[in-house]
């Protein structure tokens, strides 16, 4: 399945995975108006086999398949305190 990031340029590390080319009438409002609006980033063949840097591709693919997009947000970000708490 072809696949298609866009980031979004008001979320850091936060990208929407659409399963064709600028079709945000995919993305419920909320989410448009809160990350919008995307800038391209690249486009790519998209199989469950394929590794991805943070998501695994059956997820990703999952949810192209059922919703037509997937949301991929920044990693939780670690407490310097919580280290400390053994």
């Amino acid at each position: 399945m072809q696949c298609f990031v866009y980031k979004s340029t008001r979320k850091a590390d936060t990208y929407v995975y659409l399963r064709a080319r600028d079709d945000f009438a995919l993305l419920p409002a909320a989410i448009s108006e809160l990350l919008g609006p995307f800038t391209f980033v690249m486009q790519f063949e998209l199989t469950a086999e394929r590794k991805l840097a943070r998501e695994s591709a059956a997820l990703v693919l999952s949810n192209l398949h059922a919703c037509g997009f997937h949301l991929q947000l920044p990693p939780p970000v670690e407490s310097p305190l919580a280290a400390g708490d053994s």
